[in-house]
């Protein structure tokens, strides 16, 4: 597990995706709420019992059901997919979050963003790839790069993706923690920049 800043910290687990095996990112983070996990899996002995487990996206499942946090918060279209799951969702992606956390809607109708302004961090699921991300491509190395647009569905593009997540470009972003690949760790501003204008 990496410390990050001051209550805020990641670690990745080897894991088996639909894409291959690779070493996926999980968040914690310590609010005023209590510890909230964004996208947990199999999350270190040292954390303490989470209050809160939020996740980007349905198929981010994972551990969210194992940790035992009294409330698992998802965005909507997520909410019956998951309940398949095993995993019980207690509150929607709506309005107020713990930790003063902030979801923003992606093109894919089930996923969302985490913006977390006292970490000054964007936690992204599925729709931003870090570096050395799978699929491998010609932009693999790149700090930040778009999902493949065949990700998103039968309808929306990378315009669309590039248009919901732009007003994370009027935020102080100081990082982008992705499930897959690199974090951005410093200057995520410039690295979102790049991405999406």
């Amino acid at each position: 597990m990496q410390t990050l800043a001051p209550g805020l910290r990641r670690w990745t687990v080897r894991y088996e995706t639909d894409i291959g095996e690779e070493d996926v990112g999980s968040v914690a983070v310590d609010t005023g709420d209590g510890l909230v996990l964004i996208d947990p899996l199999e999350p270190p002995a040292e954390l303490a019992r989470p209050a809160h487990v939020l996740l980007t996206v349905f198929w981010h499942a994972r551990s969210a059901a194992a940790v035992g946090a009294p409330r698992v918060w998802a965005p909507s279209r997520s909410r019956q997919p998951l309940e398949n799951r095993g995993v019980a969702v207690t509150d929607l992606v709506e309005g107020e979050l713990p930790g003063r956390i902030v979801a923003f809607r992606t093109p894919r109708k089930s996923e969302v963003v985490y913006w977390l302004p006292d970490h000054r961090s964007v936690v992204v699921g599925d729709v931003l790839l870090g570096a050395g991300a799978r699929p491998l491509d010609a932009d693999a190395d790149a700090p930040l790069r778009l999902c493949p647009e065949r990700w998103l569905g039968t309808k929306p593009t990378h315009a669309d993706l590039r248009a919901s997540l732009a007003p994370l470009l009027e935020l102080p972003v100081e990082r982008v923690l992705v499930s897959h690949g690199a974090p951005v760790l410093e200057d995520g501003l410039a690295a979102l920049e790049r991405v999406l204008r």
